[in-house]
């Protein structure tokens, strides 16, 4: 679905310069307790700022199926993000609810790494429900993403190796300086930085962005020949 997001987006000058900057996705947060939360107007407005230009994905952590899918229907966006500890059983009830909406699904691989995320995929599965990305973000006891930890890279390459699973989208800790390496290491289908491209939590800097995606870009296109 896309190659590069910027996730965490609260101002439509952010929006706009994500989009300038050839970004492919921007992702609205709506969990309260992050720094990086909008409110629903403040989402339509950054959302009709960029409508044709990029997708846009809704952000969500452990909320009702219902009010996920009001949203997403309402502001008709392309994609819902899961960054809580959202079951297979919320998961279906979830794609249900939303019908043609995809959903990417983030997992924090602790110790248990593969295993349990293979586990959880093989329960959507069984349920019909699989998510059609993964996001694979840093393990972090207390916060849902967006903490600037780099995520464990071999563990994520080990997960695109395998067959059968969802195509997978690298995050955290990425940044201009370090995208093009995780990408060669890991083969992910698409990059999502937040925090690595912020003057401050949900500020995003212009340059920042536009150096990100060149550099994610080039990093594909050479993964691609290497491929």
């Amino acid at each position: 679905m896309f190659r590069t997001k910027i996730c965490g987006i609260t101002r439509v000058e952010d929006a706009r310069a994500a989009a300038e900057a050839g970004a492919d996705c921007i992702g609205l947060n709506f969990y309260p307790g992050s720094a990086r939360h909008v409110g629903r107007e403040q989402a339509r407005e950054i959302r009709e700022a960029v409508r044709g230009r990029m997708l846009v994905a809704g952000v969500f952590v452990d909320a009702p199926a219902t009010t996920i899918a009001e949203i997403a229907r309402g502001l008709e966006l392309e994609l819902v993000q899961l960054s809580g500890n959202e079951s297979p059983q919320d998961v279906a009830i979830l794609a249900a609810a939303l019908g043609d909406i995809p959903i990417m699904q983030a997992v924090r691989a602790g110790g248990a790494g593969l295993t349990t995320v293979r586990a959880h995929l093989d329960e959507c599965r069984r349920l019909v429900c699989l998510p059609r990305l993964v996001l694979w973000d840093a393990f972090d006891t207390k916060q849902f993403g967006g903490t600037g930890r780099v995520a464990d890279w071999s563990a994520a390459a080990a997960y695109v190796a395998a067959q059968g699973l969802p195509p997978l989208v690298l995050a955290g800790g990425l940044k201009s300086e370090n995208v093009a390496d995780a990408i060669l290491a890991v083969r992910p289908r698409g990059v999502d930085t937040a925090s690595g491209v912020e003057c401050s939590p949900g500020v995003k800097d212009a340059a920042k962005m536009r150096s990100f995606v060149e550099a994610a870009r080039a990093a594909f296109d050479k993964a691609g020949r290497a491929d």
